[in-house]
Parts: C-alpha cells; sequence; structure tokens
C-alpha cells in the first residue's frame, strides 16, 4: 500500500512538471502512444495545476481561450504576449491528443466562458496512428459541447503544422486539417486557422531552421511565425 501510495505521488508530480515545467518530459510525452491506450484521466493532475492557477491568479472571464497540446503547452508563458493587446488564457497540456480536450474541456476551456476557444490538436493524434475521420470527428463533438455550453463563443481550429520529425505522417495531417477547413465551412461559429503554410518553403517542403533539436517543436524563430 505505501508503494503504491509513492508511485502515486511521483506520478502527479511527473503531470505537473509535464505541463509547466520540463520541456524535455514535454517532448518524451507528445511522443508516447499508440493512440487506443491514452487514458484522459491521465492528465487529472494537470488539471489540478491549472486549478491552483486560477486560484492564485483568477483569469478573467470572457478571454481567448487556448488549449492544445505540446507546441501551446510549451508557448503557455509566451503567448499573452505575443498575442497582446488580445486578453489571453493559455492552458496548453503537452503530449495531449484531441479525445483529451473533450474529455477535459470543462477545466481546460468551458470554465472560463471565453468568448473564443483557440485548439491546438491533431499533431499527436496523427503520430500515434488515429484515423482522421475519427480525430475531425472528435473535433466535431468538442464543437457540439461548445455551442451546447456557450453559444455565442467563438471557435478557432488550427491546422496541424509539419515537423521534420513527422514527415513520415505530414500526408495523414494535410488531410485532418482539410477536414477542419470542411468544418469550419459548415458551421459559422468555427474558423479554421492555417497555422501549416508559413512551416512550408515554395516547394511545398518544411522549413529546417524553426525546430529545437526533437524537429518537432518550434525554436524562437518558429514561435515568432506561430503567433503571428
Amino acid at each position: 500500500m505505501k508503494g503504491s501510495k509513492e508511485r502515486s505521488k511521483f506520478r502527479e508530480f511527473a503531470l505537473f512538471a509535464a505541463v509547466l515545467i520540463a520541456p524535455a518530459i514535454l517532448v518524451a510525452q507528445s511522443q508516447q502512444g499508440p493512440y487506443s491506450e491514452q487514458d484522459p484521466s491521465a492528465w487529472d493532475g494537470a488539471m489540478k495545476r491549472f486549478s491552483q492557477l486560477d486560484r492564485e491568479n483568477p483569469p478573467p472571464m470572457g478571454a481567448i481561450l487556448i488549449t492544445g497540446s505540446s507546441s501551446i503547452a510549451r508557448w503557455n508563458d509566451q503567448a499573452a504576449e505575443a498575442l497582446a493587446p488580445l486578453t489571453v488564457i493559455a492552458r496548453g497540456f503537452g503530449g495531449s491528443v484531441m479525445n483529451d480536450v473533450l474529455h477535459h474541456l470543462d477545466t481546460v476551456a468551458l470554465k472560463y466562458k471565453p468568448r473564443a476557444i483557440v485548439i491546438y490538436e491533431g499533431d499527436n493524434d496523427t503520430s500515434f496512428g488515429v484515423q482522421e475521420r475519427d480525430i475531425v470527428a472528435t473535433f466535431g463533438k468538442i464543437v457540439d459541447k461548445i455551442h451546447k455550453e456557450l453559444p455565442d463563443t467563438r471557435i478557432y481550429v488550427m491546422a496541424v503544422k509539419p515537423s521534420t520529425l513527422r514527415v513520415g505522417v505530414w500526408e495523414n495531417a494535410k488531410r485532418v486539417n482539410e477536414g477542419y477547413k470542411e468544418a469550419a465551412k459548415r458551421d459559422p461559429k468555427v474558423f479554421f486557422i492555417d497555422s501549416a503554410t508559413p512551416f512550408l518553403k515554395a516547394d511545398g517542403s518544411v522549413m529546417t531552421d524553426i525546430f529545437v533539436e526533437d524537429g518537432l517543436h518550434l525554436n524562437p524563430m518558429g514561435n515568432l511565425i506561430w503567433g503571428s
């Protein structure tokens, strides 16, 4: 029993660190899988940490909420400045997939009653081999839930970005992006952000000087493009 409790405490600490402290852990988590084994409750510790942050510094209602996987989580502390003068609440949690956002939507987004929600997911999903239709369908469930709870809130879905690490699944990611784009065409409250094209060269290949050593996450120059 004692060993079980110690393992539980260590697991919770590791989750906290993954969200807000250690980029190296974020990288490792963003490559975990496969998707079928992903348990959204693995992020319960991260959700507790977000709640703690809310108590320490209550965010405003009616802001712009940004959530998503490690490309957002690593940007959490920079988002407000990059998007100023917009009021931003950054709630990215690295290693997450679209289904994790759906499962934790109340905690990472709805409780803030934001005027807009920005979502970046699909990067890990495609890497884990999730079918494009399933990723887009899960996004549709998120949209439905937001519409039900916050009917006036706008939803922005970011395209899956290309990366040198995941060139092998880029064709899959492009199909996911097309699915997002079609969802935006059908729904006046949903908007597609093309966060893929700015990272491509004229010949369609991915830029190589915008990533840190892992070939997946953005360096300062990549983050400047990301923010724009």
